[in-house]
């Protein structure tokens, strides 16, 4: 079998021979025979002469094959005390069903349909059904703002929003129904019907475009799957924009698939039978790569989770999924891991289950600090994979290739580049950096499968954000170096390099000194504006649980350790002398810190609430502290 070296040369040397092997783990309508339609640059298409349906190759392949018994999703929903399993063939009637409402309702290839839902099968079932039908699904996460889902539904243009009467976030029912109205009264362009799933936990009020989810499965017939060019788009999934106006990213169909079933095998060493336990949100991509798409296509279970890994109810919830599922393969963020470290850092919640099946522990959405990895890795026994990705990219663009060959973990770097991704540093001027040497984190052009072709009705946008400032490179926005030995270290994004008196200093770096703190549960480190150094660092720390921060004279005594670890560790020169002791850091629901809102408010901004927090009590509650009130 062949190693990481060779598969990555490979597909550096031999590029369309190397995809076009890839593409055949897939059922074809009309197999490609051109790799890659490079004519446009930087618009470049995969496989442009190939039809398929990613649905169809997600569950039918499956079942026509003879596996149809087998186990495909897992609903764990501890926050409702409700579980449900699907297999194969009982997932596929499911979807071509509601593949039916929606074609009842009008929906067509390439129509759009905004599907703003809880975490419940009910949410796969939708993007599933919309594959089927050829037509683009756009996840909204569930609870978004009414304002922002007025914004998502204006752009996409949705012909059926799919939603539910409710989402459940630890113990507080949200009610969507009253949200969805208010953002389809703000938007200019209305959906012609909205399908809503009545939930026990709050029922809605049903209005004259509202069918019920239900009522209108029980009238339909199923729908057959309807073939598309492998370059039609197969969804929208919107990140957030500096504009405030968010970036629909595209994903194609054939490309995306591909480079998902290239993954799971050779990334994730999850095959056929075996499950997943991916911790995040169908509202993230995350969730759309290894929740949905990504385990269905090489014919393993997934397990999707409604639930935290803290408080609902315990720090155990975890390895009491992973022990009942036998979860070969975990994939979660790590701020999951800082959360259960805080609540439970001796592991004890651990040793009540026989989590004897879990293989992999594997993390992205925020960089890995080193101090989470060693905790996760003495915990668990087991590997521990930082692997670094992207909303634009859709799958791994670094990661230690489980399935092909474990190298060497460094903490601190989630390896080496996958399949087609050449990664170079660049310095200012664009020229590459020394190894070691941080500079711009940059991906030659073509990008692989899977990455996202253009921003939806946007093209000048894409080529502007990410296109433009290294010609014939797409710009990540991280920071960080390329080792000798070509590992990845990604020390955040360009934004928290601060610059102090001159000295170009990564705010990550000072991060990973504060979290090797015994006492520390998680860090954060802000660059704010100084009159006479230009900038200079604050940092933020959440302490463990059980740690007595009322001790006579604690504070300030861990506050001259922090100092004195970041002083001797990287030296004067960073000058952080201001560490602030805080119950909790404000995060996306994806679990990245806030740290360029943080800053904002730190620098006087009037900053708003993101629409993508978690919980804005916390950011309320840092506000005065950030501002020195």
């Amino acid at each position: 079998m062949a190693g990481y070296e060779e598969i990555f040369r490979s597909s550096v040397e031999d590029r369309a021979g190397f995809w076009l092997r890839a593409a055949r783990a897939l059922d074809w309508h009309v197999a490609p025979t051109t790799a890659l339609d490079d004519s446009n640059p930087p618009f470049f298409r995969w496989f442009p002469d190939g039809e398929l349906n990613v649905a169809h190759n997600a569950l039918d392949r499956h079942v026509d094959a003879g596996h149809g018994d087998r186990t495909a999703l897992v609903y764990d929903s501890p926050v409702t005390g409700s579980r449900r399993s699907y297999t194969y063939a009982q997932l596929r009637d499911e979807v071509a069903t509601f593949a039916g409402v929606l074609r009842d309702l009008g929906v067509t290839r390439g129509d759009r349909v905004v599907i703003y839902m809880p975490m419940v099968p009910e949410a796969a079932i939708s993007m599933l059904a919309c594959a089927r039908l050829g037509a683009v699904h756009s996840v909204v996460f569930g609870g978004f703002a009414a304002k922002e889902l007025a914004v998502r539904i204006d752009d996409a243009g949705p012909k059926v929003v799919v939603s539910a009467s409710c989402g459940i976030e630890g113990k507080r029912v949200i009610e969507y129904k009253p949200l969805l109205d208010k953002a389809i009264e703000l938007s200019d362009r209305k959906p012609d019907a909205t399908v809503i799933l009545q939930r026990e936990q709050a029922t809605a009020e049903l209005g004259p475009i509202d069918v019920d989810w239900a009522e209108a499965v029980a009238k339909t017939t199923p729908a057959d799957p309807v073939p598309v060019r492998s370059t039609d788009p197969l969804y929208v999934l919107y990140t957030s924009g500096t504009t405030g106006k968010p970036k629909g990213v595209v994903r194609d169909s054939g490309g995306y698939a591909t480079a998902l079933a290239w993954s799971m095998p050779n990334i994730y060493d999850v095959g056929p039978g075996e499950t997943i336990f991916t911790a995040s949100d169908v509202g993230w991509v995350v969730g759309h790569s290894y929740i949905v798409y990504a385990p269905l296509l090489a014919g393993a279970t997934t397990v999707l989770y409604e639930g935290k890994p803290v408080g609902t109810p315990d720090a155990g919830q975890f390895w009491r999924v992973v022990a009942e599922n036998r979860v070969k393969s975990l994939f979660t963020a790590p701020t999951a891991f800082r959360a259960i470290k805080k609540e439970d850092p001796e592991g004890t919640f651990l040793a009540q289950h026989d989590v004897s099946s879990l293989r992999y522990l594997f993390l992205a959405g925020e960089r890995l600090d080193p101090e989470t990895y060693r905790w996760a890795s003495d915990l668990l026994g087991i590997p521990v994979i930082d692997h670094w990705w992207q909303t634009e990219t859709g799958w791994p663009i670094a990661a230690n290739p489980a399935g092909v060959e474990l190298l060497e973990i460094k903490p601190g770097s989630p390896t080496r580049p996958m399949p087609g991704w050449d990664v170079q540093v660049l310095d200012e001027t664009g020229r590459p950096a020394e190894p070691g040497v941080d500079g711009a984190i940059v991906a030659k052009l073509p990008l692989p499968p899977g990455a996202f072709p253009t921003l939806w009705n946007d093209d000048e946008r894409y080529v502007n954000s990410y296109m433009q400032a290294f010609d014939g490179y797409y710009l990540t926005g991280d920071g960080g170096h390329i080792d000798a030995d070509g590992y990845i270290f990604v020390m955040g994004r360009t934004d928290d390099v601060i610059n102090v008196a001159g000295h170009r200093l990564s705010t990550g770096g000072m991060e990973e000194v504060l979290a090797s703190h015994a006492d520390v549960a998680e860090c954060a480190v802000i660059g704010v504006a100084d009159t006479m150094k230009g900038q200079i660092p604050r940092g933020f720390v959440v302490l463990k649980s059980g740690v007595d921060a009322e001790a006579e004279g604690y504070e300030s005594r861990l506050r001259s350790e922090l100092v004195q670890l970041v002083r001797d560790q990287i030296g004067a020169v960073a000058s952080l002398k201001d560490v602030a002791i805080v119950p909790a850091l404000p995060k996306t629901r994806s679990g990245k810190i806030l740290r360029k809102t943080m800053r904002g408010i730190a620098d006087g901004a009037d900053e708003a609430v993101p629409s993508t927090i978690d919980d804005a009590s916390v950011l309320d509650t840092l506000r005065p502290i950030l501002r020195r009130e």
